[in-house]
């Protein structure tokens, strides 16, 4: 198992099979909350599901109104497990937070250092330790 220091972004833990994203996606117009359905028509991507996966995404793009709609999946639980940055996006972490607080449901995010994101965004099974002195990124092999 190869595992990675990371920042911790929102606190938490998940284990999940990885979805990478081939470009930035905005979860405002680009998820379907109730889903978990990528719904961008012009993401490469568009049609999957990001539900329950570690989302390994460089960062997020666009309105912050994404904030509402990742809570909103977080708390219909159609959200990813987990969420791994490579930069810091407050839009993700605030809607990672909103859902801690407003349902008590997490969903970790953590932030990647670049000299370790092709290993990571090449696995595919990703577990996320984040806590208050940092997170830990493990490649797990099933």
């Amino acid at each position: 198992m190869t595992a990675f220091s990371a920042t911790t972004l929102m606190e938490g833990k998940a284990a999940a099979a990885a979805f990478v994203l081939a470009e930035p996606l905005s979860f405002w117009g680009g998820v379907d909350s109730a889903t978990g359905e990528i719904i961008d028509q012009w993401h490469p991507q568009s049609g999957q599901s990001i539900s329950g996966a570690i989302l390994v995404m460089e960062a997020g793009r666009g309105s912050s109104s994404g904030s509402s709609v990742l809570a909103e999946a977080v708390r219909l639980k159609t959200a990813p497990a987990g969420i791994i940055l490579l930069k810091r996006d407050a839009i993700v972490v605030t809607g990672a937070m909103v859902a801690e607080a407003l349902y008590g449901i997490g969903c970790p995010v953590a932030l990647a250092r670049p000299e370790d994101w092709a290993l990571i965004s090449a696995a595919a099974y990703l577990s996320i330790d984040a806590g208050e002195r940092g997170a830990e990124i493990r490649i797990v092999q099933l």
